[in-house]
């Protein structure tokens, strides 16, 4: 993300690899089924290749998906960036972030990870939404401290700073 003169990073991140756990899960999954039927239809040996093959891709793809999204509170802005190879870049200026919300399943505070939705001003389906993020709550904050920040940058010198 380019960043404008002036501008500070408050928060960057990923999602968290435990936010994908179903992911891992199905994929494994999978992996052991299709390890099973091989064992069963063709041989042992090449049931235990076939399931750390599918594990490890499903593992690879995981990893790939949460290394290629990034969150990013500044200043100015709120950020989220997905892709390798083709990025989307979804973006909103931080005065436009009206209200913001957590929110974690019974699951996912297990895990400690949860979602932060942000409503912003303006069109529809204009608002963003941090999937998976470790600590949701700091999250939250991070958001006001860049509103707070952006405000305090906005404001115009009083006629009393001078003396």
């Amino acid at each position: 993300m380019d960043m404008h003169p002036g501008e500070e990073i408050i928060y960057s991140g990923h999602p968290s690899w435990r936010s994908i756990k179903a992911f891992y899960l199905s994929g494994i999954g999978i992996g052991l089924v299709v390890g099973f039927l091989w064992w069963l239809i063709v041989s042992p040996l090449g049931a235990v290749l076939v399931f750390a093959v599918i594990t490890a891709v499903t593992i690879g793809v995981g990893l790939l998906k949460r290394i290629f999204t990034v969150y990013t509170i500044t200043s100015d802005r709120l950020s989220i960036q997905r892709g390798g190879l083709s990025k989307r870049v979804e973006q909103t200026r931080i005065d436009r972030v009206q209200n913001v919300s957590t929110s974690q399943s019974a699951f996912d505070r297990l895990f400690k990870v949860g979602t932060v939705d942000f409503d912003t001003a303006g069109a529809e389906g204009g608002n963003l939404r941090f999937e998976g993020v470790d600590d949701p709550p700091a999250v939250a904050a991070a958001i006001d401290q860049a509103q707070r920040l952006h405000a305090e940058q906005r404001q115009p010198p009083s006629a009393n700073d001078g003396l």
